[in-house]
């Protein structure tokens, strides 16, 4: 790969890292730490003619190439072996226009890097649950967060982009100029470039009523079923997600529940205060053993699980839709969640509905519109020696949970769905979506050449 490094010394303004340099370690690394790639080059760009120039040196040496945003893919789709990672991590710029409700970030930013720029203007717009994932990949995976029932998904909030093409032309997606492209961007991942600007509406939100509440396992049943029933008349003020995992040595935590398997409800109140302190009640009398909802600035509850995901443990996901909180659904969370061998694992049920259940199926390209609730299958462990026991953990938890799931999955929780096979993205998006996905794409990509993702083939 003399002649690739060679080239990028004399065509490109950014920095090339290659195996040797004392930097490359760190910049190989990514946030799952199953993934352990060596690409031969690592290509950190500072501006927009710097993709440009990645994108056309690697494509023209012809070997295969990964994009970073955030790197928190946690199917390892930021980085590659044998090829060029075009390294956005450093473009993380963030700008608000609080007249227009528009803010614009580049597409290394990462949610913190969002929330902090738009919450000095009181604006935000809904942006995951971990502040140190990337904008870009949240994004165009479809973005479920904490504002979802109140403003919809983070894709729902996009409304402009400007694209790198395989031919390294720019191109400028919104609903008047390429709205097909749009469509596509609004969940259908990287497959039609690399999206060098993204545009987002924001909503006035400051304080928010925030936090956690946690059971013990053997209330878990009790628990969950009157959640169910609950959050099924909730208002679109309330976005929650019920969770079994490993209660933490918290100063909140009570001396004899920390180590233990637990029942949490977690959320996010984007309303009148009063108003939500009053919707928690049913929840309260259940009598937690923990319980730390309260007024909290909307940034603070963006970083309230960060400190859950570092860097470097090891991942593995899997997800689905469900239409509600069945019997069945619960007996197996609960049987299942309490066997999870590792006690970073955890399950966590993403409460759907409001604005994301009313955005029409044919408006974005997401494929969870009518799930009552997205689950989340999280193995998080750090001795590499267990991996084998880990995933098959979870994989025997996502079996048991197929049966009662509807069709599709959210792409941003498949870890499985890389390479040639494409059976898992089509199932994930649905026939009708992935074949729109295709057309699409054999129109910005017909040769395939942003690959490296979740990928959809360029229709014949």
């Amino acid at each position: 790969m003399t002649d690739l490094a060679s080239a990028f010394s004399a065509h490109f303004a950014g920095t090339a890292i290659v195996p040797g340099d004392e930097r490359y370690e760190e910049a190989r690394a990514v946030w799952n730490g199953t993934v352990d790639a060596h690409p031969v080059l690592v290509a950190q760009c500072r501006t927009v003619e710097d993709i440009v120039a990645a994108v056309n040196l690697t494509r023209d040496a012809g070997v295969p190439f990964a994009v970073r945003g955030g790197g928190h893919s946690v199917a390892g789709l930021s980085t590659c072996d044998g090829g060029v990672v075009i390294d956005l991590s450093s473009m993380r710029a963030v700008t608000v226009d609080s007249k227009r409700r528009v803010a614009t970030a580049e597409p290394g930013a990462t949610w913190g890097d969002f929330d902090a720029a738009t919450g000095r203007h009181g604006l935000a717009s809904t942006g995951g649950l971990i502040s140190t994932t990337g904008v870009a990949g949240l994004t165009l995976g479809g973005g479920i967060g904490w504002l979802q029932r109140r403003y919809g998904l983070a894709c729902d909030n996009l409304i402009g982009a400007e694209l790198i093409t395989a031919d390294g032309v720019t191109v400028r997606a919104s609903q008047s100029e390429r709205p097909d492209l749009l469509w596509g961007l609004r969940g259908g991942g990287g497959n039609f470039g690399i999206v060098s600007r993204f545009e987002f509406s924001v909503h006035p939100v400051t304080t928010v009523l925030g936090g956690l509440m946690l059971f013990p396992m053997d209330q878990g049943r009790n628990v969950l079923c009157t959640f169910r029933d609950w959050a099924a008349d909730l208002p679109d003020e309330g976005s929650m997600l019920a969770a079994v995992l490993t209660a933490p040595p918290e100063p909140f935590v009570p001396s004899h529940l920390v180590g233990q398997k637990a029942v949490g409800i977690l959320g996010c109140w984007c309303g009148d205060l009063e108003d939500g302190a009053a919707a928690l009640e049913p929840l309260r009398r259940l009598k937690p053993a923990a319980d730390v909802f309260g007024p909290m600035p909307y940034p603070a509850l963006q970083g309230m699980l960060d400190a859950g995901a570092p860097a470097g443990l090891r991942n593995y996901f899997r997800g689905g839709y469900l239409s509600d909180l069945t019997d069945d659904v619960i007996d197996v969370v609960l049987e299942q969640g309490a066997a999870m061998p590792s006690p970073m694992s955890q399950i966590h049920l993403h409460q759907m509905g409001g604005a994301v259940g009313r955005v029409g199926l044919g408006d974005t390209a997401f494929s969870g519109r009518a799930a009552a609730y997205t689950y989340n299958l999280v193995s998080t462990w750090s001795d590499a020696a267990e991996d084998a026991t880990h995933i098959a953990a979870n994989r025997q938890l996502a079996a048991a949970l197929a049966p009662m799931s509807q069709q599709g999955t959210y792409v941003n929780f498949l870890t499985d769905a890389s390479g040639d096979n494409e059976i898992p993205v089509r199932a994930a998006y649905g026939d009708d979506v992935y074949e729109r996905l295709a057309r699409l794409k054999r129109e910005f990509d017909p040769t395939n050449l942003f690959r490296t993702n979740l990928n959809v083939r360029p229709a014949r």
